[in-house]
Order: structure tokens, then C-alpha cells, then sequence
């Protein structure tokens, strides 16, 4: 499943990066995928809506319903 998490990750990175972010992978535990945005994305007011509503939804609907994603802050 990791493989398969990360995998998925790589594909939504490129729609971060076109607005001038990223995101890094810290670590996954289980169904707990911990995510740390960077560049503009560290600091925009929608980074929470981001991580719940894009990336936690696309990863819940193509691979399991059980995903959980956390935010890292950025300098952690």
C-alpha cells in the first residue's frame, strides 16, 4: 500500500508545483499518510481545504477509504 501511496503522491505533486508549491512525504504509518506543503503552498490559507478535500479525497476514493492525511508543519 505504501508503494502505491507513494506512487499516487508523485502523480498530484505536479498540480502543487504549477501553482508554485510542492509537498514532501515525512512518513506513512498505517492508513496515516503525514505530508508537509512547501513553497507557496506551505503558507496559503487554503493548505488545510488542500490536504483534506484534494489530497486526502483523491487518495480515500483510488485506494482506500480509510486514509488519513496529516499536516507536518513546515519547519518540523
Amino acid at each position: 500500500m505504501d508503494d502505491k501511496i507513494k506512487a499516487l503522491l508523485e502523480e498530484l505533486r505536479v498540480h502543487l508545483q504549477n501553482d508554485g508549491g510542492d509537498m514532501e512525504l515525512v512518513k506513512i504509518e498505517g492508513k496515516n499518510v503525514f505530508l508537509k506543503l512547501k513553497g507557496a503552498c506551505g503558507c496559503c490559507p487554503h493548505a488545510q481545504m488542500t490536504l483534506k478535500s484534494g489530497i486526502e479525497r483523491i487518495l480515500r476514493e483510488q485506494l482506500d477509504p480509510e486514509i488519513v492525511v496529516h499536516r507536518v508543519a513546515e519547519n518540523a
